[in-house]
């Protein structure tokens, strides 16, 4: 005789996931032993271990027969320790069903309440050796889709709790242990559910933090910055070591808009699938800011592995990806940058299956003008030849220089005027720009979550139309300085946001000049 029961599960992919149905069959025939099919990659496998010892730690009586996990769909590669509680609940189900009523040693109490629907529940978690259910990751993608798998409930490791509850329409059951899993499931006792459905709140800029008031000078730079933050632009930084690049660019997320809750969502379920959300914590509420070291190897930027994982691209996504000392970076990843720079997404292909994950973000880059740093500082003398200056600049190509909207000069800046300048803008004036700005797009594109930067060639039709007087000034540019097609429309964009930090609805030729001034290094005076 033969008993089976059925819960359901998800297999990640991406920052998504499918339904996974867990199926346990429990029979007398055959030997003693414990079977996990459909796919399983060796986490999965090495579950039948973990679960056998935390059955018995928890007080459950070994099943002296075979026992077949089947995850299913079969064709559906599957790997994770989310799975380890599922498989052993199936068991126990089946147990129960095959003997009556499930007996573990100490006798759990009849009944108290209605069993859940093991359809409509969705269940995750690892197990350790003792019961215990550990957090793992990609809970907030599990729980969102099953959710509209038709999930009402799920169970999970109580350090992911809060992650679930971000999600709307489902009841979070929070478990520490793998009997109270069992009796919440049964209806026994076990845990009160929470409720799913916490709404983002935008955060403020923390009060003592970095500020831009810091920087002495470079005004130039910080409206630079501030363009490119109000647009999406990305940006690059040049100039001798010591003048602050670093400084500004660190204090790039003291004047980034709020996320909104789709934005927040998404970057919650990327670090959520990284492993990357501290225990406890729910919805993200401020945009990333990632700075990888310049040996950061072409997988750990654009992502990848056996099974693809997210790089620091992905990681950034609706956030900042920083990018000290550009040129050390290797030729092959920057030029990897320019898909998802250009796509807003990456796809990774490997022999275990695909994934696409979102790469929407603002790259902030900051480089010497040449290898010891000064050429043309007017305060020391630069030793680099002309070819060392060649090759150190031909690290980054023309295609990818083009997908950089603003390129901006930040020199040395005079020790008299370090002690004597006022404080500039501070982050809160420039971050009041930003906002309206954002404002003004949100109207024009019908989404705060839509920026200049993203506009596509129709938009920047109907956007950035020129006048006689702007045309003059564009043509004369390509001109001399012979723009590329695609640089043609970035600097229309970066117009289109000095237009928009101004308040005026139509571009102006100061616009477009503006923008002009901040391609100093387009390839025409790159080599």
């Amino acid at each position: 005789m033969a008993s089976v029961s059925r819960l359901l599960s998800g297999a990640l992919g991406g920052i998504e996931a499918v339904p996974v149905f867990v199926e346990a069959n429990l029979s007398r025939t055959g030997d003693p032993q414990t079977v996990v099919v459909g796919l399983p990659d060796s986490s999965v496998k090495e579950s039948r271990d973990r679960v056998a010892t935390a059955l018995a730690n928890s007080g459950f009586d070994p099943y002296r027969g075979r026992v077949t996990v089947n995850l299913a769909p079969a064709d559906l590669k599957k790997e994770g320790s989310h799975f380890d509680l599922p498989i052993a609940l199936a068991i126990l189900l089946a147990a129960g069903e095959e003997d009556g009523v499930f007996s573990p040693r100490g006798r759990s109490a009849p009944p108290a309440g209605a069993p859940l629907d093991p359809e409509k529940t969705a269940i995750a978690g690892e197990l350790s050796l003792n019961g215990e259910v550990r957090p793992v990751r990609g809970v907030l993608p599990l729980a969102a889709s099953l959710r509209d798998a038709g999930a009402t409930s799920i169970l999970v490791p109580a350090a992911n709790a809060a992650e679930a509850a971000v999600v709307e329409g489902l009841a979070v059951y929070p478990v520490r242990t793998l009997r109270e899993a069992f009796e919440t499931v049964l209806g026994t006792g076990g845990v009160r559910p929470r409720r799913g459905g916490r709404a983002a709140a935008a955060p403020e800029p923390p009060e003592g933090g970095p500020d831009f008031a810091e920087v002495k000078g470079q005004e130039m730079a910080k409206r630079a910055i501030q363009i490119a933050v109000a647009g999406g632009h990305n940006i690059l930084m040049i100039g001798p070591p010591g003048t602050g690049k670093s400084m500004l660019a660190r204090r790039i997320p003291t004047i980034l808009p709020p996320m909104t809750a789709a934005e927040a969502l998404e970057a919650t379920k990327i670090h959520s699938v990284a492993g990357l959300l501290p225990p406890g914590s729910g919805l993200l509420r401020e945009r990333a800011f990632r700075s990888p070291h310049h040996t950061v190897s072409n997988v750990g930027l654009i992502g990848g592995g056996a099974h693809p994982s997210p790089g620091e691209v992905t990681l950034a996504h609706h956030g900042v990806l920083f990018l000290d000392e550009l040129p050390e970076f290797s030729r092959s990843a920057l030029e990897v940058l320019r898909q998802p720079m250009e796509d807003g997404f990456v796809t990774i292909s490997r022999a275990a299956g695909s994934a696409r994950f979102p790469s929407r973000f603002m790259l902030v880059a900051a480089m010497n003008p040449c290898p010891c740093g000064y050429y043309g500082d007017p305060n020391h003398a630069c030793r680099c030849t002309r070819t060392q200056l060649q090759n150190y600049r031909s690290k980054i190509s023309g295609p990818l220089l083009d997908r950089i909207d603003l390129h901006v000069e930040v020199p040395a800046v005079p020790l008299a005027d370090l002690q004597s300048l006022p404080a500039g803008a501070s982050s809160a004036e420039l971050r009041a720009g930003v906002l309206a700005a954002r404002g003004a797009q949100a109207v024009r594109f019908g989404s705060a979550a839509l920026c200049n930067a993203a506009m596509q060639r129709r938009d920047i039709e109907k956007w950035c139309r020129m006048d006689a007087a702007c045309l003059e000034v564009m043509n004369f540019a390509i001109r001399e300085m012979k723009f590329s097609p695609r640089a043609h429309d970035r600097i229309l964009k970066v117009a289109r946001t000095v237009a928009d930090l101004a308040g005026h609805a139509e571009l102006r030729p100061e616009d477009v000049q503006e923008a002009l001034g901040c391609r100093a290094l387009d390839r025409a005076a790159w080599t």
